[in-house]
């Protein structure tokens, strides 16, 4: 088993509480977590100083609005942890991989969410009723495209998957990230137990197996953000159980099991199967790499 992909170890010779109280993975994840708090406080503080509140905001500037919110006090609380406490250089992301990687992700991510579309459509349940030209597809972009995907990567990935591997090992990194990822979705509009596993297994699994071959976060959002995207702006269909507006008008039918119901197609057996299939490919690629992790404790044996 690898351990040439991880990003950080404990520098040698640090006292036991520093071991325990900066490198640790669980200290790590806190103290992202704080400061990702912190600077989301500190961000609503600045904005609404210069006037800037949702209410009664334009949709542009309430996508913008909600872009710094959701990427902003990530990205920078990522980067302080990595700059400040495991002092290296953020390769997985690097500024010469932001635009190939990013472009690979977000091909990835249409062509895969098309792929269920399409699925949906042959097998009766997609349907186009119409065509609207005045989509605000901006505000999609910023919020549930770019937001998302840049926000949520670095928490999933960047730091949840990316630390607990460096721990208890890939597989336990894969469970834990996705699980998370899976249980964040639970509070969304239409959402059920059923429709959080689905996002757990589909994607949850999948961008964690992504991050883990390629060591790659714009590759990860940029799939996320397309996904995202394509399904809302694109085909008209809900994004995790929020109200979308889509250049294509479309409605789902049959059981929702099939069309994913109010929640939308994330929920439905057709996207959960297509994913799997993807995640599967991706862990025999990474069997044969060679490039799982093994617990730390394993690791020191």
């Amino acid at each position: 088993m690898s351990t040439a992909s991880l990003a950080f170890s404990t520098p040698a010779g640090k006292p036991r509480w520093q071991r325990w109280l900066l490198f640790s993975p669980l200290a790590r994840i806190v103290i992202f977590v704080i400061l990702m708090l912190a600077m989301t406080k500190g961000l609503v503080i600045v904005l609404h100083a210069f006037g800037l509140t949702m209410k009664g905001a334009s949709p542009v500037v309430a996508g913008w609005l909600q872009f710094a919110l959701r990427a902003v006090p990530a990205l920078i609380a990522y980067l302080v942890l990595v700059y400040g406490i495991e002092r290296r250089r953020p390769a997985e992301l690097a500024l010469r991989r932001v635009a190939p990687d990013g472009l690979a992700g977000i091909v990835g991510g249409t062509v895969l969410f098309s792929a269920v579309v399409g699925a949906l459509w042959l097998l009766g349940s997609y349907h186009v009723t119409g065509f609207n030209a005045q989509a605000a597809w901006l505000p999609a972009l910023l919020t549930a495209g770019l937001g998302a995907g840049i926000g949520e990567e670095i928490m999933f990935r960047g730091v949840l998957f990316r630390i607990v591997e460096e721990g208890l090992g890939t597989w336990a990194a894969l469970v834990v990230s996705a699980l998370f990822f899976g249980a964040v979705h639970i509070s969304n509009p239409g959402a059920t137990l059923w429709s959080s596993a689905a996002i757990a297994i589909e994607a949850g699994l999948l961008f964690g197996m992504l991050y883990h071959l390629t060591r790659s976060l714009p590759l990860c959002m940029g799939v996320h953000a397309a996904w995202n995207f394509a399904q809302g702006t694109i085909y008209g269909i809900p994004v995790s159980g929020m109200a979308v507006d889509g250049w294509l008008v479309s409605s789902r039918s049959g059981p929702d099991w099939l069309s994913g119901g109010v929640f939308g197609a994330e929920a439905s057996v057709v996207a959960l199967t297509l994913c799997t299939l993807c995640t599967v490919a991706l862990f025999a690629f990474a069997r044969r790499r060679g490039s799982i992790v093994a617990p730390s404790w394993r690791r020191r044996g």
